[in-house]
C-alpha cells in the first residue's frame, strides 16, 4: 500500500469564504468527469490488464486521483466554512445544506450524486485504455 503522511502534498489555505465557487469546485469531487470517478475507473480496469506493468500504472494512476480528492474536498470544506444560510441560499447550495449540511457529499455542480454509470470497465484492455484516454481528454 502507501503510508499516509497526514498532510496534503499542495496545501490548501484558503482564508475567503465563496460558497458559489465552492459549488462549482465540487464538480471536479463527484461530478460525471470528476475525481472520484477517474479513481473508481482507473481501479477497476487494472484487474483485466494484461501485464504487470499496466495494472502497476493503473494502481499508481488510480490512488493517485484518490489523493486528488482530499485536495478537492479541502477546498470545497474551506470555500463553505463559516456560511451564512443566506450565502448558502445565494449560491445554489441550500438543498445541499438539507441533506448533508456543509459535509462533503460526491456530487455534481448541479447537485447531481455520483453514479457508477459515469465509468466504464469492460474488461478489455485495448477498449478500457481508449475509454480512459477520452476520460481524461473532457473538458472539466
Amino acid at each position: 500500500m502507501w503510508t499516509y503522511e497526514k498532510k496534503l502534498q499542495y496545501p490548501v489555505k484558503i482564508k475567503q469564504t465563496n460558497p458559489r465557487l465552492g459549488k462549482l469546485i465540487i464538480e471536479q469531487y463527484g461530478g460525471p468527469d470528476g475525481e472520484l470517478g477517474a479513481a473508481i475507473r482507473y481501479l477497476s480496469q487494472k484487474y483485466t490488464m494484461v501485464t504487470p506493468q499496466a495494472i502497476g500504472i493503473l494502481n499508481d494512476i488510480g490512488t493517485e486521483e484518490l489523493a486528488h480528492l482530499e485536495i478537492i474536498a479541502s477546498i470545497v470544506t474551506q470555500l463553505t466554512r463559516g456560511a451564512t444560510m443566506k450565502q448558502l441560499e445565494e449560491a445554489g447550495l441550500d438543498p445541499n445544506y438539507v441533506n448533508h449540511g456543509l459535509a462533503i457529499f460526491p456530487q455534481s455542480a448541479g447537485g447531481i450524486p455520483w453514479s457508477a454509470t459515469y465509468i466504464q470497465s469492460k474488461g478489455d484492455p485495448l477498449t478500457d485504455l481508449y475509454e480512459n484516454m477520452a476520460a481524461e481528454e473532457k473538458p472539466n
